[in-house]
């Protein structure tokens, strides 16, 4: 046991008082020679947020002072809620005047000053700030003649930043601008700042992403340790990599990826066994022979923890001569792999696998769409295309529904919720949004990845080594009452509720809504009531997978969690699994798998972030104009409304003339007080397009009768 875990264990019994430096190097016979060491610890601890040091000079647990730790996040109206980092405790309400100085991001020590009662959350009070956020802030420029403010793009920093005059550079008036905090906010004061950067203006073709880019911190460049190692990965696979490797070139491997992709992380094959069993090779980059631990790439990988996906580029996680180059599965070239073969039976049960460290050569990179064509439409002219291939894709897509079957008497969770695709012009201008496609080809690919996932998972779990598991943990039961009161309103009930929920109960729920007016609107809902999926160094099984045993093994090109995991299974293949090497990754894996799945959230709300910045765009252009869309959500100020196109819009409560309508929270409708008209969640409305706000990222509509 560390001292740190000695202290809290200390201070957690009942009997503790809380203690000066000096009580406490006595309770713990800290020698003369060791009080700065143990001060250092405290000090430590105490920026950690895991012990908080009173006005009186006296340490204890936050805890058992009514303190929570967390990090704040900011409402655009205003407010805050504190998410506690430690599980068991529910958000914090922070109203305005009791944030004193504290912004969006920042981890705080929060005083309790309200009990929580029903629906109602804990309210509570910053006491103190252990981390600041927003060192740079991006925003718009507003210059008068001796000073200067920045509003912040991030609607969830309620400042404006006052800028000095001697402080605005040459920004002008209008410009996207990036502000260095000189001095933090205080209970009523402003945050002063130093202009350090000019995006230009927001109108210019650009500057929109970019602001986002700058808003979230992403990276731009990579640095230039890293791009000096570049110069020491070969082009192409040379003889000394391939050598040990299990040779799989003349095997029928295939990639199978969206028409944009570039980095290509895995490829497949697929063979009938004499015994009547399928033979399912998945193999996936090698990026571990490149990316070597604690080289500058490494490093920078971790920093930035995965790829990120805006609608105009990527943000890669590795260089473009690894991800695109080198380490991406490109057709027709030798590439360096890790090869997972399983054997599975007609139930769909994988019964036996073997890894191996293995060369390919990938013989077509195929599209979703070219494999869709030939296992469903089949085209003529595609199949004539890829004529030594075509019964490989015909076995792939049997066996890919055996799995799912198989996947689906379990219990696993079948979410069929679109995504959009935003079609650009060459100046970033939104010409088209449509529902992204997906078909039996998506398919194939994902039952491939999670039957290997599950694999590795599984076996690493077994050989009880340090790992990195994805998990995804059962949900709470107080959500999943709200889902059930919900679901109530629509005519569906989950079944078997007690002291827990089976995923197969809210699977059956996903199956009833298919193609019904309600079904995304249901499975939206139903996502939202569910905890999100994160890396963990603990096996806690996958909630929403109904499965035991899951990890991330098969994007290490964009994911670095899965990286880490391809080394460590390496070594296990190699027997340098000693216990030293345990010991470190023992040491390692908890703030890698905490910061990757940090960095995978900042990541989807900077996709998120730039896809409702280009819908807004997008319906600038289309005011006046009519749709029909659903209604997707009710509140006290008016309903939300989603387009085919799934672009969603708010029609307030003051636009419906026609009578006086009020929120009925139990039903989740608004129902007019003199003609009882209803408008509820899965309703289809008629409505035009009234404002769309690209600063702000809204899009409000009016009922069209």
């Amino acid at each position: 046991m560390s001292i740190k875990e000695k202290i809290i264990q200390f201070m957690m019994e009942e009997a503790y008082k809380p203690m000066t430096f000096e009580e406490l190097a006595g309770a713990f016979n800290i020698s003369q020679d060791d009080m700065i060491r143990f001060l250092y610890v405290l000090e430590e601890m105490e920026k950690e947020g895991s012990i908080i040091k009173t006005r009186k000079q006296r340490y204890g647990i936050p805890e058992r002072m009514d303190l929570i730790v967390g990090k704040l996040y900011g409402h655009e109206k205003g407010f805050a809620f504190l998410i506690p980092d430690k599980e068991g405790y529910g958000d914090v309400f922070v109203p305005l005047e009791n944030l004193n100085g504290a912004m969006h991001n920042d981890r705080v020590i929060v005083r309790l000053v309200k009990k929580g009662n029903g629906d109602r959350a804990p309210e509570g009070e910053v006491i103190r700030i252990l981390e600041r956020a927003n060192e740079y802030v991006v925003g718009t420029f507003e210059k008068s003649r001796n000073f200067g403010f920045v509003i912040p793009q991030e609607s969830r920093i309620f400042y404006d930043i006052f800028i000095p005059k001697e402080m605005m550079g040459k920004a002008e008036n209008g410009q996207r601008v990036v502000v260095k905090i000189t001095r933090w906010p205080e209970r009523r004061r402003n945050p002063e700042g130093k202009i350090v950067e000019i995006l230009g203006y927001k109108e210019e073709p650009g500057v929109d992403i970019l602001s986002i880019i700058k808003m979230f911190n992403l990276p731009e460049d990579f640095p230039e340790k890293v791009k000096n190692q570049l110069k020491d990965i070969p082009e192409a696979v040379t003889s000394k990599d391939i050598k040990g490797r299990l040779d799989l070139r003349d095997l029928p491997i295939v990639t199978i990826d969206g028409e944009d992709a570039k980095d290509l992380d895995d490829a497949v094959s697929v063979e009938k066994l004499p015994n009547g069993n399928y033979k399912l090779g998945v193999h996936i980059a090698d990026v571990s022979h490149y990316v070597k631990e604690n080289t500058p790439l490494d490093k920078e990988a971790q920093k930035r923890g995965c790829s990120v996906y805006l609608v105009d580029r990527v943000i890669p996680m590795l260089p473009p001569k690894l991800s695109n180059g080198i380490c991406s599965l490109n057709p027709k070239v030798d590439r360096l792999t890790l090869s997972v073969f399983m054997e599975i039976n007609p139930n769909g049960e994988i019964v036996n696998h073997e890894i191996y460290e293995s060369v390919i050569r990938s013989r077509e990179r195929m599209t979703y769409t070219d494999v869709y064509k030939i296992v469903e439409n089949k085209d003529a002219e595609v199949m004539k295309r890829y004529e030594d291939l075509v019964d490989s894709f015909n076995l792939m897509k049997e066996l890919a529904l055996i799995l799912k079957a198989n996947r689906m008497r379990r219990g696993s969770i079948d979410f069929d919720i679109p995504e959009a695709k935003i079609i650009l012009d060459d100046n970033g201008k939104p010409i088209e949004i449509r529902k992204r496609e997906r078909n039996i080809a998506h398919q194939i690919i994902e039952e491939f990845m999670i039957a290997c996932n599950e694999t590795i998972a599984e076996r690493m779990y077994w050989l009880n080594v340090p790992f990195v598991y994805r998990v995804h943990e059962n949900p709470d039961l107080d959500k999943i009452a709200a889902l059930n009161r919900f679901l109530h309103n629509l005519g569906y009930r989950i079944k078997g509720i007690g002291d827990e929920v089976h995923p197969k109960a809210l699977q059956e729920i996903v199956e009833k809504v298919k193609g019904k007016k309600e079904e995304r609107v249901v499975n939206t809902f139903l996502l939202r009531s569910l905890k999100l999926a994160k890396y963990c160094e603990e096996c806690l099984g996958h909630f929403g997978l109904a499965s035991k045993y899951y990890t991330h093994f098969t994007s290490p090109i964009r994911r670095y969690p899965d990286l880490i995991i391809h080394r460590i299974l390496k070594e296990s293949l190699h027997n340098k699994l000693d216990e030293k090497r345990q010991a470190h990754y023992n040491k390692i894996l908890k703030e890698i798998a905490k910061t990757s799945s940090e960095m995978e959230r900042l990541a989807e709300e900077a996709e998120r972030e730039t896809e409702k910045l280009k819908m807004a765009e997008y319906m600038s252009y289309h005011i006046g104009e009519e749709f029909t869309g659903i209604i997707s959500g009710v509140t006290n100020y008016g309903m939300f409304v989603e387009l085919e196109n799934l672009i969603e819009g708010l029609i307030h409560v003051s636009y419906m003339v026609d009578d006086y309508y009020h929120f009925d929270e139990s039903n989740y409708c608004l129902r007019g007080e003199r003609t009882k008209k209803t408008y509820g969640i899965g309703d289809e409305v008629r409505v035009r397009v009234i404002r769309s706000d690209v600063e702000k990222r809204q899009i409000d509509f009016v009922l069209v009768e």
